[in-house]
């Protein structure tokens, strides 16, 4: 791909402009310009100060450590300017109906766990087989006894390894942060609202602002949300719909300043509702709060009223609508465009997937664009050297894209509730990912669950822990008889030993001050 090819001016520079700012547009713009720090590049973001961001993504995977640790900035300096708070998973209440199973603990799995999350393997594989044994998760990981003890995943003395967390934050917050930080590594910004984008040859050649000015790019970069405007407008552009196996199309959300004396919790709540399941996501100064619901089984204001009645919460505190459309792009990279962020494709947010899709694409991106020799290249370069790369970045990224689908799919098909319309929709197999019906089909037969998980791939996205606890603290086991007494004592020990654990780390308020 020339830079005649793509029909812009060349100059001495590759030239990247992402349209649209929020997190994902600013998290692309530190990205690359970390990553193409030695190359001859020039990146621009344009965004429009009319068209609000959506901004209710407020928790994170471990993975966003990564983020920050690539770009060499400190907890200490980025938490305290976003509100944020340290989370060690997320606690699901109301999911199932089984005995015993009416909550569980989906932990980030460390090395702290090794010996406990293996006994929790086993046991959970000896009441699949029928033995009166306990297989909670929460028994057996130490973020959930860190959660109910209001600490943070940081311990007291140093320990031999790093414990896997991941973050709370305030949205807004953090895009102004980032924003900030990629301003201050070169890249160009500005405010204007996009209203045409011109295409010829199957390429963008330039967009045109609502002023009239031209922008053009060598490489365009799509944060516009759900709008894709970009990817939208390029030739052959499809959108793989995710909604006949996720129904939930619509949010609304609350947020409410904190009193600021509670222990904070380190975890984020999945509470099911009605029709769906409501967000809590407690930050240093406010909590969020949002239901996620399908609008075929639930009016906007129903959902209002009923996150309302739950939370106890008057009219004294706004509530923002949203809807959602679920699903993914065919072709995340199309011609000289990428998608990034809600462009490319949303799932909802019940693993708090969102940031982590959007540091993949880029971090994929970055490695897989040869931007070194198209800064430099004297015209020789054409499109089609583009064209392995780009087929292998698609599939790589819709990969990553259906392996967060069926593990969030997995969270309804495996409900046991039936007290509404919803819960049984939501339970229906009939569009359910094949992958996922056979993981069930091998879980509940006593197959050998661990090799289906490798050989099927659906260990690359989410670990073997994380599927044990999705099965194990839904309940997904035969009817046994009482508990028996060497599985009580096992209890007992383990709440002995990661509960006295807890007792080594920091207090969450406390050492959250201490950041700032």
């Amino acid at each position: 791909m020339s830079r005649q090819d793509l029909g812009v001016k060349v100059s001495n520079h590759f030239s990247v402009l992402i349209v649209g700012g929020g997190t994902a547009g600013w998290m692309t713009a530190n990205l690359l310009a970390h990553h193409w720090k030695d190359c001859s590049v020039k990146i621009s973001l344009v965004e429009s100060s009319e068209i609000a961001t959506v901004g209710v993504g407020e928790g994170s995977t471990p993975f966003l450590k990564n983020f920050f640790r690539t770009l060499g900035i400190e907890e200490a300096e980025w938490m305290p300017a976003c509100d944020a708070t340290y989370k060690c998973g997320i606690r699901f209440p109301n999911w199932s109906k089984v005995k015993g199973y009416e909550s569980y603990y989906h932990p980030f799995f460390s090395p702290l766990d090794r010996e406990t999350g293996q006994e929790f393997f086993a046991q959970a594989d000896l009441k699949r087989q029928g033995s009166a044994v306990e297989a909670l998760p929460d028994y057996f990981f130490h973020a959930p006894y860190l959660s109910a003890a209001g600490k943070a995943p940081i311990p007291q003395r140093p320990l031999p390894f790093e414990l896997d967390y991941a973050y709370h934050f305030d949205a807004g917050l953090l895009g102004k942060f980032l924003r900030d930080k990629a301003v201050a590594a070169g890249v160009s910004h500005e405010q204007a609202t996009i209203e045409q984008v011109r295409v010829e040859g199957g390429q963008i050649t330039s967009l045109q602002t609502a002023s009239g000015k031209d922008l053009s790019a060598d490489f365009y970069i799509d944060c516009t949300g759900f709008r894709g405007t970009l990817l939208a407008a390029l030739p052959g552009y499809r959108f793989h719909d995710y909604s006949g196996t996720l129904l939930n199309n619509a949010a609304v959300t609350l947020q409410v300043p904190s009193e600021g004396v509670d222990p904070i919790r380190s975890e984020t709540v999945s509470e099911a509702m009605s029709a769906g399941w409501m967000w809590d996501i407690p930050l240093q100064s406010r909590t969020g709060y949002g239901y996620v619901y399908s609008d075929q089984f639930l009016s906007a204001a129903d959902a209002e009223l009923e996150l309302r009645a739950r939370l106890g919460k008057s009219d004294e505190f706004e509530c923002r609508h949203l809807k959602m459309r679920v699903g993914r792009v065919a072709e995340h990279w199309s011609a000289n465009c990428l998608g990034v962020g809600l462009s490319q494709g949303f799932i909802e947010p019940l693993e708090a997937t969102a940031l982590m899709l959007v540091q993949f694409t880029i971090e994929q991106f970055a490695r897989s664009l040869p931007v070194e020799r198209m800064a430099n290249q004297d015209g020789a370069f054409v499109s089609a050297d583009l064209d392995v790369p780009r087929e292998r970045f698609n599939r790589t990224i819709n990969e990553m894209f259906e392996g967060v689908r069926d593990y969030v799919v997995g969270h309804y098909l495996l409900n046991s509730r039936e007290d509404t319309a919803y819960w049984q929709a939501a339970r229906d197999p009939s569009e359910s990912p094949e992958r996922l019906l056979r993981l069930i089909e091998c879980w509940e037969n006593g197959g050998d669950f661990a090799q289906l998980l490798a050989t099927s791939g659906a260990d690359k996205i989410y670990s073997m822990a994380s599927w044990y606890c999705l099965f194990a603290g839904m309940g997904r086991f035969p009817e046994v008889g009482p508990q028996s007494v060497e599985s009580q004592r096992l209890i007992r020990e383990l709440q002995a030993f990661c509960g006295g654990n807890s007792g080594r780390f920091n207090d969450h308020r406390a050492y959250l001050r201490q950041l700032s």
